[in-house]
């Protein structure tokens, strides 16, 4: 990160300073957020309800893969960056190799696993047998690109370290528009529905990752680099991952929670099936400010408590929740008095417009929720306290999300408004947590935040 953008965190007015940082962090979700909508949008407009309910099942499995990779890159993220600033050029090198080792075994693992396996995993989300073969051809042909999914998020995470957060945004801009241009392309004007949307998801993603390497090729980088650091660096390898894998593992059980919503709403039904992708879609806009005040909240945290600047991120923090409830509340309000205008954007399908504003009225009280968990969720991460954060994430997924979808699933006349209400109960306990957490954490250092453990 450049000094002046250090300055502008570590000194000035603490909202001007986080909304100026939040907000093309914003920017940058918005067009992941749009890329991972296109091919949900363009399929429910120019294809059957059942190739979009392939198009739901399979892209939630994959956006739990993704999730989990981009945890994991954190680990890179932090390594690089923390080598740059102690100007061990050499030393980020090696860590840019390793995490280049790491991801490329996983590439290997995840698309042994899925390429093969497509069947058994639409099987096994209970993907309705009108919609069986779509959810299986598009986990196949995403399976198959797997390099270039893992590939686009390691050279994102590399960039993030170096303080360059533009490359990036150009690089998912780019993604965004070569996945909108295929779908209509390959969904619009050839019909070929789920599988068209899966070719172009990958097409985008690889023509992402050959734009970066040329623009890296460009760039002149702070770090050394010679292919034979691309090994396991014992010392490297250990702090990559006693960062990234807390924060994967608490992405992986957290989207296994949603994977598993999805599964119970495939055996509702076709209609539900094809309702809840484009209400979990719908969701991801509803919680784009908080996602952005997550990130920044970190990032502002760990460079303040790196310089002593304690009180200063304690009020960050507060700033963060009361700005991101403002924003909550909008977003609550139109999901659940117009979420059938909103789901309308994903399907033409009258049926499933209905199905889906049901769930989003859950999600509404979500939206308030989420803005208060998420800030904290941001300020623990920028404490270094990660592994709090994965215990709780976990705990919210697994004791109480999955228990109480499966039970509200189970009461007669269950609808998707009781389904969705899993999803707000868990972060009231989460929230819980988070606020003992806090209240703890403050005592142990008498009233100051925690600082870094990086």
């Amino acid at each position: 990160m450049s000094r002046t953008k250090e300055q502008s965190l570590l000194q000035g007015n603490i909202l001007k300073s986080l909304i100026s940082f939040a907000f093309p962090v914003l920017l940058a979700l918005f067009l992941q957020a749009m890329y991972g909508a296109a091919d949900l949008i363009i399929v429910g407009q120019f294809a059957n309800t059942y190739e979009q309910s392939g198009v739901a099942s399979g892209s939630q499995l994959f956006n739990m893969i993704t999730m989990v990779i981009t945890g994991l890159a954190m680990g890179v993220t932090v390594f690089v960056g923390d080598c740059i600033g102690a100007g061990k050029p050499e030393k980020a090198g090696r860590g840019v190799g390793t995490g280049i080792a790491i991801f490329a075994v996983l590439a290997v693992v995840v698309t042994a696993l899925v390429v093969p396996f497509s069947d058994y995993l639409a099987a096994f989300m209970h993907s309705p047998a009108e919609a069986f073969s779509q959810t299986s051809g598009y986990v196949r042909i995403c399976g198959i690109g797997t390099i270039f999914i893992i590939a686009y998020n390691v050279i994102g995470a590399v960039f993030r370290g170096i303080g360059d957060s533009k490359t990036p945004l150009l690089t998912v801009a780019i993604a965004c528009i070569i996945n909108i241009l295929g779908d209509l392309l390959l969904v619009a004007v050839f019909g070929m529905g789920a599988a068209g949307a899966a070719i172009a998801t990958v097409s985008a993603q690889a023509i992402s990752v050959v734009c970066s390497l040329y623009l890296i090729g460009k760039k002149k980088l702070p770090f050394a680099f010679s292919k034979t650091y691309i090994r396991f660096d014992p010392v490297c390898l250990k702090k990559i991952l006693l960062v990234g894998v807390p924060i994967a593992l608490q992405e992986l059980l957290v989207q296994f929670s949603f994977l598993f919503i999805q599964v119970v709403v495939n055996s509702m039904g076709v209609m539900e099936s094809a309702a809840v992708g484009v209400a979990e879609k719908v969701c991801v806009f509803l919680m784009l400010v908080a996602s952005a005040y997550m990130q920044s909240i970190s990032a502002f945290v760990a460079q303040n408590n790196g310089a002593g600047a304690y009180e200063r991120s304690r009020k960050a923090l507060f700033y963060g929740i009361k700005t991101a409830l403002i924003a909550g509340f909008i977003m609550g309000t139109i999901a659940f008095f117009a979420g059938d205008l909103l789901a309308a954007i994903f399907s033409g399908e009258a049926e499933v417009i209905a199905y889906a504003h049901d769930y989003l009225k859950a999600y509404a009280i979500d939206c308030l929720l989420t803005a208060i968990l998420f800030c904290f969720i941001g300020y623990f991460n920028g404490c270094g306290r990660t592994v709090f954060v994965m215990l709780q994430g976990v705990f919210g997924a697994f004791c109480v999300r999955i228990p109480a979808v499966y039970l509200m699933s189970r009461m007669e006349g269950a609808s998707l408004f009781h389904i969705g209400l899993g999803t707000p109960i868990s972060s009231v306990a989460q929230i819980i947590l988070c606020v003992i957490a806090y209240r703890i954490y403050r005592r142990e250092t008498n009233g100051m935040a925690i600082r870094p453990e990086y």
